[in-house]
């Protein structure tokens, strides 16, 4: 019996264009947000010797745009998103902020979406991971962005965003919507291609560095600089 034919979603023309002024005022509200760093952490975000693999929890995706326009100028970067009808919706609002899109996911059409993003890095472009997204569970990294930085030799870019004044919608991942003109504390690390040579420990390690990177609630433990 043949494999049944996983299909990419596609919004409509007429649906693109009633997104299209919700898409302006995120791009607006994500342009209000006071994102602070630490000179370290600027260092890690603006590193563009090399394309790199950003990865960040699924509930800080409001971020994604903001963080490529702010820290990776000059570098076309790539989102993985669902091939589902939900995750047509959310290529289509990443395209108007500026956002190229890799459709797929680890439950549909996986392979093809990872071998996607390897051809994307070869080519010199930045790819951006949630590592436990789809559909979760929260908090829990998937060996995928780790399978395509090893066969790439990519480095990792793992983000830390701590709100000051955020929303938490009632969804699998509790996800955040920061709100206008607030503040939110961005840290980053690179993680080394060397460092993915295990890949069950760096999964591991990786799951314990971006839990760390972003706290739920906020914990000032740094001083940082607005940016």
């Amino acid at each position: 019996m043949p494999a049944p034919v996983l299909a990419v979603h596609h919004i409509s023309c007429w649906h693109r264009a009633v997104l299209w002024p919700f898409g302006l005022l995120l791009k607006l509200w994500g342009r209000s947000l006071r994102f602070e760093t630490t000179p370290e952490d600027l260092r890690a975000f603006t590193k563009n010797d090399e394309p790199v693999a950003i990865v960040l929890w699924h509930n800080r995706l409001f971020l994604a745009a903001e963080i490529v326009r702010r820290y990776r100028q000059g570098r076309p970067a790539y989102a993985l998103v669902s091939a589902s009808k939900d995750g047509a919706w959310l290529a289509a609002f990443f395209s108007l902020a500026g956002m190229r899109t890799v459709r797929g996911s680890s439950s549909r059409l996986g392979r093809e979406a990872a071998t996607a993003l390897v051809d994307v890095l070869r080519a010199g472009y930045d790819v951006g991971i949630t590592p436990d997204g789809p559909r979760g569970p929260c908090y829990e990294v998937k060996p995928g962005g780790i399978i395509v930085a090893r066969r790439t030799q990519a480095p990792l870019l793992l983000i830390g965003a701590e709100f000051e004044s955020a929303w938490q919608l009632r969804s699998w991942d509790r996800f955040f919507i920061p709100r206008p003109i607030s503040r939110v504390r961005m840290r980053c690390e690179v993680v080394t291609s060397d460092q993915l040579a295990d890949r069950d420990a760096a999964t591991l390690a990786i799951q314990a560095r971006l839990l760390a990177l972003n706290p739920d609630h906020p914990k000032p433990d740094r001083s940082p600089a607005v940016r």
